[in-house]
This record gives structure tokens, C-alpha cells and sequence, in this order.
């Protein structure tokens, strides 16, 4: 929670740091020194600092971060995000999946045949995977697939003339609660393209620390004392080589969660994904201070838990850290 409370108090000071202020965004260009004035004392922000502050935290507790201002005017920020999360999660999961799914069993191979044109080609494309912008990678994925080819949607999370029921705002989740089996497969086809660009960086990263781990224990006396003492090459490869190069991976695994996040923000506006990470950058172009604090706070306080998971799940995968 220490996380949290300097990131308000950051976030707080920066957005009111920033030209033209929520004053400004919400009277507009033609505002007159009587009317900021007027609505600078409605706001409280003719107070001290620390008592705007106080007074944000307050609000914050509660849920109230005032009303949208840009994103879509007149809602609550706090309601503008719960929409939009559901969007900006199912993209993640699915892109960290997929980045997963590749990356530590490629990870893994890779060492294994070090020096093998398998290694040299793997460690080429993770390098490419880096290097390569996501929303480039965005736009080309969209114009080979969708636009030339034809085969996956171009842009949105679902057909615009599906008939389907909303249960959770997870698209997939509510397809598959509801038996819908098209609408749950509509949903996925949408999120194919843009999930897979989201996943190049987080594979890259995952796939190199897999490599390195695995590289690290392979030459480990306790893998050598397994060999000697005949066990399988399977036993071997998962319980004793794979099982402990899993703590830097799960680690990495975590810290991806930030870099995902950031990377929605262009994603979601390439392929028009009404999420967060579209809320962010159309936040920020129309100055709409409230629903950029409550999703960066959000996003923070989601980034803090996985974290804690991972660190929980560190006694899972090595029993010598229950003891300490």
C-alpha cells in the first residue's frame, strides 16, 4: 500500500503540474478570469495544497473521483473505468497467456540446444520482438491479416450486429457463461491480432530469462547427482532443471503485468478497443484529470497485487523459502 500512497501523491501533484489544469478542460478556451475563478472555488482548488489533497483522498476512499471530462462527459471516472476494464484485462490475460505458452517452453528448448540453429533463431526473433514498436507491429499485423488477407476482424471486440447477452464485461467469459458458443468465439478471433502484438515484448523478456535460467541450473551438482544416479531424462528435465529456473521466470512473469498495461494504450487504439488504455490516451488529449486519476491509481493497485501473488507463489515453487 506504501506503493499506492506515493503514487497518489505524485499522481496528484503531476496532473495539477500539468498546462491548463482541470479548470481549463472543463470551461474550455474562452473561459473568463471571473468564470475559472468561480469554478476554481466549487472545485476547492483555491485551497492549500495538502488540503486538496486531504480532500482527494477522501473522495478517492469512497470511490468519488469526480465526473469524466472528456472520455465520455458526464459519467463518473469510477464507472468510465469499471466499463472499460473488463476490455483491457481480457487483452492482457489472453496476451500474457500467449507470451507464456511461447516463451518458457521456447525458453527452455533453446538452452538445451545451445548453440543450435533453433537457439540462434529463437534469440533473433526475441531480439526483433524487442526492438519492433507494438504499434507498428500493430498496424502491420492489421493490415496483413484483416485488411489484405481477410482472415481475423480489423478492429472492436465483437461484430457490431451480435445479439449477445452481457453478464461480467468479459466478452469470452460471458459467451461461454451464457452457452452463447459464437458470440464466445467471435469475441476471441477479435482480440487474436491484437493480443499476439501486445505479446511480442513480454515473450521476448520471458524467453530470454528462461533461457538464461535454464542455462544457469543445467550445469548445477544436483542435476549432475541426478544423472548419476540414473534418473529419467523427463524427471530430470522437469523436477530438476524447469522446477527451479521457475523463480526469476515467475518473477519476470509479474513485472510484465506494468509493461502490458502500458502497451494497451497503443493496442487498444489501433484495433479500437474501447479499454483503459483508450480511456488513458483519450484522457490525456482532452485533459480529463478524473478518469486518468482513477485508472492510474487502478492500474498501480493491479500491478501491487500481482506482484504479491508472485511473491506468495515463490514458496509453491521452492520449499526452502517456506522455512524463512
Amino acid at each position: 500500500m506504501l506503493v499506492v500512497a506515493v503514487l497518489s501523491v505524485l499522481l496528484f501533484a503531476w496532473l495539477r503540474a500539468l498546462p491548463g489544469g482541470p479548470v481549463s478542460a472543463l470551461l474550455g478556451d474562452r473561459a473568463t478570469p471571473e468564470s475559472r475563478a468561480k469554478l476554481e472555488a466549487q472545485l476547492g482548488l483555491d485551497q492549500p495544497i495538502f488540503v486538496q489533497y486531504w480532500k482527494f483522498l477522501e473522495r478517492a476512499v469512497t470511490g468519488d473521483f469526480g465526473t469524466s471530462t472528456g472520455v465520455q462527459r458526464g459519467a463518473p471516472a469510477l464507472e468510465v473505468f469499471l466499463v472499460r476494464f473488463p476490455a483491457t484485462l481480457e487483452l492482457s490475460i489472453l496476451a500474457l497467456l500467449l507470451a507464456v505458452a511461447v516463451g518458457i517452453p521456447l525458453g527452455y528448448l533453446a538452452a538445451r540446444r545451445r548453440g543450435s540453429w533453433l537457439d540462434n533463431l529463437s534469440i533473433t526473433w526475441s531480439l526483433v520482438g524487442v526492438a519492433v514498436p507494438v504499434f507498428f507491429l500493430a498496424f502491420l499485423l492489421k493490415f496483413v491479416f484483416a485488411v489484405e488477407l481477410g482472415m481475423l476482424p480489423a478492429s472492436g471486440r465483437q461484430d457490431t450486429g451480435m445479439d449477445a447477452t452481457r453478464v461480467t464485461g468479459f466478452y469470452i467469459l460471458d459467451g461461454l457463461l451464457t452457452r452463447e458458443w459464437d458470440a464466445a468465439w467471435n469475441a476471441f478471433v477479435h482480440l487474436v491480432l491484437p493480443a499476439i502484438a501486445l505479446s511480442t515484448i513480454p515473450f521476448a523478456v520471458i524467453f530470454r530469462i528462461t533461457r538464461a535460467a535454464v542455462l544457469d541450473v543445467m550445469d548445477d551438482d544436483y542435476v549432475r547427482t541426478a544423472r548419476a544416479k540414473g534418473l529419467s531424462a523427463m524427471v530430470i528435465r522437469t523436477r530438476h532443471i524447469l522446477h527451479n529456473a521457475m523463480l526469476p521466470v515467475v518473477t519476470t512473469v509479474g513485472l510484465q503485468t506494468g509493461a502490458l498495461l502500458a502497451g494497451a494504450v497503443l493496442t487498444e487504439r489501433v484495433f479500437n478497443i474501447p479499454g483503459i488504455g483508450q480511456a488513458v490516451a483519450v484522457g490525456f488529449q482532452r485533459k480529463d484529470f478524473p478518469v486518468l486519476q482513477v485508472v492510474i491509481l487502478s492500474a498501480a493497485m493491479v500491478y501491487v497485487l500481482v506482484n504479491l501473488i508472485v511473491d506468495l507463489s515463490y514458496a509453491m515453487i521452492d520449499p526452502r523459502l517456506r522455512t524463512r
